[in-house]
């Protein structure tokens, strides 16, 4: 049976998501959405290859965007590993991985402009403080008994490159090939803020109604993801590392004094560039924060909420479909597919395309926010399941599910639920750039009226949101004795 500290707290999160639903926008607007449904499906299965103008051109960059940003997040995350037992560096990843990749390219594209540096920088700063925290999981939870074998004053570099990583490294490698394809993710995404990448067009094609060109653009991303294990040889490694930053595009040149006017300029706060002091700083604060921040926080909290226990809900019935316990061959193939199809589509991509058919409202970001993460934990408790071994007097059906596979992943699922609740935090954050009232509709209303000091103010408080859902996810794990392994994600 289902520890009772397990059931006492999922229903608390599900009260508190009912709660939230009472304070909700999830109507739909639009004058007839099952007439635009219909029109995307038909472009999804009629997809026109030829007429997304430079099709090749944007994949190669998604990929050498996403291939560079990892590179470099690596090399950053291994010496952020070795360190991370120092506090001031355990911050600064939390502080670098809790602001969304399209927040760090607004940043960067206001100085930098449209420069393959933006984007690039935008996926390798929180991806090095999300490497640098898990790497150094995977080395600590390695066998330390080599490591005490060795003579006396070897240094760290060396005792981890000799002990810790050789024995870490199909754990290392695995985790590296998925945050790759988060990298994908993130890099087809960069396109919604103007950067050459899938998203640049698949935004195009959407608002001006080619559905068919935005077919063949989910479908030659969704191939791209689903092969990424056929194309990422270790042999050709090497090759895509040395090729990756030369065909990131030109983009304009950056004219470096805008980058001294934005640290010395830009981001002061205004009393202070006014003339009105460190006295004028509390009114400023005061206004920045009840006019903006309380509603931001408000309504990612609420969002987020509905979207954990929606995510979770999703989860738990779609498992099955790849579960050999409850499915066949062609069942557990066919289920496979569409998990990859949940799990590879970018929530921000997803929630642009329900936008525009359903109209604005909390109901696109929770279906999307629900789609991607649901098939994440889906594809892991249902490889979890497959693990089970049953009597063969077992139990069938709903019978079998519920009293004897769901007890024995429940552990694991709320181990991976929690672990996802910081990243649809960040998520929700984002969102807000599409119209919804999260924090990221205040910050990309703010740098749109060029007040860059109150983004800044804005980001960090998301910020610090983020670093404290994590902290108390975390605290959660370790009360209900979760263990997760984010290394063994897909």
């Amino acid at each position: 049976m289902l520890q009772s500290a397990a059931v006492r707290t999922t229903l608390g999160f599900v009260v508190v998501a009912l709660i939230c639903l009472a304070f909700a926008d999830l109507g739909i607007s639009t004058s007839d959405p099952w007439i635009d449904l219909g029109r995307f499906v038909a472009g999804f299965v009629t997809p026109d290859f030829m007429a997304v103008d430079e099709l090749g051109v944007a994949v190669i960059r998604t990929l050498a965007f996403a291939i560079t940003g990892v590179a470099l997040a690596v090399v950053a995350g291994f010496f952020l590993a070795l360190l991370f037992r120092f506090r001031v560096v355990r911050v600064f990843c939390a502080f670098v991985r809790a602001i969304h990749e399209l927040f760090w390219a607004l940043i960067f594209l206001q100085f930098f402009g449209f420069h393959p540096l933006s984007g690039v920088l935008a996926i390798a700063i929180p991806f090095a403080g999300v490497f640098g925290k898990v790497y150094a999981e995977i080395l600590d939870e390695s066998d330390a008994l080599p490591e005490r074998s060795l003579p006396h004053g070897t240094g760290t570099l060396a005792a981890y490159l000799f002990t810790r990583i050789p024995l870490s490294w199909p754990h290392l490698v695995r985790y590296t090939s998925y945050r790759l394809e988060c990298g994908l993710r993130s890099s087809a995404i960069l396109g919604f803020v103007g950067l050459p990448t899938l998203g640049f067009y698949l935004e195009s094609s959407f608002s001006e109604g080619y559905y068919s060109e935005v077919g063949a653009l989910l479908i030659v991303f969704y191939v791209l993801i689903a092969t990424l294990r056929l194309w990422l040889r270790p042999r050709l490694l090497p090759l895509y590392l040395l090729a990756a930053p030369f065909l990131l595009g030109s983009g304009l040149p950056i004219v470096w004094s805008n980058v001294g006017r934005f640290f010395t300029e830009d981001i002061v706060p205004a009393p202070l560039q006014d003339g009105a002091g460190w006295a004028g700083m509390g009114p400023w604060l005061h206004e920045v924060l009840i006019n903006q921040a309380l509603p931001g926080i408000w309504h990612t909290v609420v969002l987020t909420q509905i979207a954990l226990v929606a995510t979770g809900l999703l989860a738990l019935l779609a498992f099955p479909l790849i579960s050999r316990h409850f499915t066949g061959m062609l069942g557990g193939t066919l289920g496979h597919v569409l998990l990859v199809v949940f799990r590879s589509t970018p929530e921000y991509m997803l929630a642009f395309i329900l936008l525009q058919m359903w109209g604005p409202s909390m109901l696109p970001a929770v279906v999307a926010l629900a789609i991607h993460n649901g098939g994440i934990i889906s594809h892991l408790i249902g490889h979890r399941s497959n693990e089970i071994e049953l009597r063969r007097d077992a139990s069938r059906g709903l019978s079998r599910y519920a009293f004897e596979i769901l007890p024995r992943v429940y552990g694991p699922f709320l181990a991976f639920l929690f672990y996802r609740w910081e990243i649809i935090m960040r998520e929700t954050a984002i969102l807000g750039m599409l119209g919804i009232t999260t924090l990221g509709f205040y910050v990309d209303s703010a740098i749109s009226e060029i007040r860059f000091d109150r983004a800044m103010v804005l980001i960090l408080i998301t910020a610090l949101l983020n670093i404290g859902v994590d902290a108390l996810a975390r605290y959660l794990r370790r009360r209900l004795d979760l263990r997760s392994t984010p290394s063994l994600e897909p």
